[in-house]
């Protein structure tokens, strides 16, 4: 039996071993590239994925890459609204934002969530700087449009100034997803429009957005309909065709918005799956779906 425990061990460490030589040639084609990561959803509720996220943005980072990540929080935004007896009203999907609720937002956001993600990717070893739009001129913004109803201070992204970010190249850049105007009045902007917009005017290589669904599907209501890659033209497509759920509508407009201003690739994945973002950069297979130009 002796004998036969360094054979064993070699076979137990053999795995390991071809899933480092699988990764080796995507660490070499992304060393130094920007990799913006739109982090939301179930990913951000359970402790066990909070520290799953924060490892693989720390190994992004020290393997060479230059992760951003971007959020939002509405879950925290809407218990703490509760909190305070302050109505939670949404129409099409975004929520109303009086000047209360737009206080709360930015409690919730930058006081908050922002900081816990910057001291999750501090323990996972990665060196992290929190910001909001305000913080360099990041995020301009202004109102968006309502339609017939008056959304409050909800806005939309009217410029992006990655400059404050370009001098972070040491860190892990946090962005909350609240903007700005030019009188200094903050908006609550839905952060896949952010992630699209910032991967955008960084020249970002990638944009992920972690999801609550394994991916795109060609029919929403069929769960084996999921596309591993696809093109631009073809998501388009599916969207105007009213294939994708109301819910997907906002991620994949970020998409659309990403990939036509030069973004690479981007990719919609699971964020319910451990370590989702390293087996989607660095496998073959990946774990969602990847939409190229």
């Amino acid at each position: 039996m002796a004998d036969d425990a360094p054979t064993t061990r070699r076979e137990d460490l053999q795995p390991r071993v071809e899933v480092l030589l699988e990764a080796l040639p995507y660490i070499r084609q992304f060393a130094g590239a920007t990799i913006v990561i739109k982090y939301g959803g179930a990913a951000m509720t359970s402790p066990e994925l909070k520290a799953s996220f924060a490892r693989d943005v720390a190994l992004l980072k020290l393997v060479g890459m230059n992760p951003v990540v971007v959020h939002g929080g509405g879950p925290d935004i809407s218990r703490y609204s509760d909190r305070l007896g302050l109505e939670v009203r949404f129409e099409r999907g975004l929520r109303v934002t009086d000047a209360p609720t737009m206080e709360l937002v930015k409690m919730v956001l930058v006081g908050k969530v922002n900081k816990e993600i910057v001291a999750q990717l501090h323990v996972a070893g990665a060196p992290a700087v929190g910001l909001a739009g305000d913080d360099g001129g990041l995020i301009l913004a202004d109102k968006a449009p309502g339609g017939e109803a008056d959304l409050g201070f909800v806005g939309r992204v009217k410029a992006i100034d990655p400059r404050v970010l370009e001098r972070l190249s040491d860190f892990v850049p946090v962005v909350a997803s609240v903007g700005v105007d030019e009188s200094g009045q903050s908006y609550n902007i839905n952060a896949d429009t952010v992630a699209g917009r910032l991967a955008a005017a960084l020249g970002a290589r990638k944009a992920i957005f972690l999801t609550d669904v394994e991916g795109v599907y060609r029919d929403f209501v069929d769960p084996a309909s999921l596309i591993s890659e696809c093109r631009l033209g073809d998501l388009r497509a599916l969207v105007d065709a009213g294939a994708v759920g109301t819910g997907m509508i906002p991620k994949l407009a970020a998409v659309i918005d990403a990939l036509e201003h030069g973004v690479g690739a981007a990719h919609i994945i699971d964020g319910r799956v451990p370590h989702s973002v390293l087996v989607e950069i660095f496998t073959e297979t990946g774990i969602g779906t990847k939409v190229t130009a």
